[in-house]
């Protein structure tokens, strides 16, 4: 049950990602873009997930 819990854990902040958006930029409509640190923001809650499954794995 523990395994499941952890691999439905992962995959719901796998989907998350997709459903942010990212805004149009700066005087040009219907252009998205992205920053360097949403990206970074991204990274650091995978970094967080995987860090939460790795310890709480461990016996």
């Amino acid at each position: 049950m523990t395994h499941l819990r952890t691999v439905l854990t992962a995959a719901s902040l796998a989907l998350i990602t997709p459903l942010s958006l990212a805004h149009e930029g700066h005087g040009l409509p219907g252009a998205a873009h992205w920053h360097a640190t949403d990206v970074l923001g991204f990274i650091a809650v995978g970094a967080v997930a995987v860090a939460l499954i790795w310890f709480k794995g461990r016996k």
